[in-house]
């Protein structure tokens, strides 16, 4: 049976699906709820708003906009990279996946580029709004990414007895998390755990011609 969508249009399709969906519920959390406001759904999942001026779960290692400039290139990278796999007529599954990778790096880039200058600060007292461009809470390529997912799904303390950690409190999934990040990690995921020798061939792939076959 054939394939309705190409394997570009099926790139295109995850890509924007989850971009759109990404920033609908960033906004709708932005816009409605206070900073570090946690909203009980279930007793392992809670929507809590925080921002993070780093990368993936909070992490941060160089300075905010060097990483957000080094994202974008990363990002073109991909698009790249996704282009080569298509004409080299790689797996429907494989393309997928990076797709989801893609689209995760282009959900939080656009927090980091755009949300400091078009959105007010979010503190616990006031929720943020939309304001005119460069009256936001910081400038282009500093903005803050909104996480709000929290999935503590279990939790105990340590035994007392246990050096450096005993009768701390541990908690299992503690991030908080958005959707573009857990398009990255479902994507890297699978990749590693499905696509091993594809990914493999791909590094060569991307040194010779994109139109040779894998």
């Amino acid at each position: 049976m054939k394939n309705i969508l190409s394997k570009g249009q099926l790139s295109i399709l995850i890509v924007l699906g989850i971009l759109i969906l990404d920033q609908v519920i960033k906004i709708e959390v932005k816009t409605n709820m206070l900073y570090n406001e946690s909203i009980h759904i279930t007793d392992w999942f809670y929507l809590r708003f925080i921002e993070n001026p780093g990368m993936a779960f909070g992490m941060q290692i160089v300075p905010k906009a060097i990483q957000t400039i080094a994202r974008t290139i990363f990002a073109i990278a991909i698009v790249w990279y996704i282009v080569i796999l298509i004409k080299a007529n790689y797996k429907r599954g494989y393309i997928a996946c990076v797709s989801l990778i893609l689209a995760g790096a282009i959900g939080n880039i656009i927090d980091s580029i755009f949300y400091g200058v078009i959105f007010s600060k979010s503190t616990p007292a006031e929720i943020s709004t939309f304001v005119p461009i460069g009256e936001g809470y910081t400038s282009w390529l500093h903005g803050k990414v909104v996480d709000m997912f929290y999935f503590p799904l279990f939790e105990f303390n340590w035994p007392s007895w246990m050096p450096f950690i005993g009768g701390d409190n541990f908690v299992f999934f503690s991030p908080v998390f958005n959707l573009a990040d857990a398009a990255i990690s479902c994507g890297v995921i699978i990749l590693f755990l499905f696509y091993m020798k594809s990914l493999n061939s791909s590094f060569s792939l991307c040194t010779r011609s994109p139109y040779q076959k894998k």
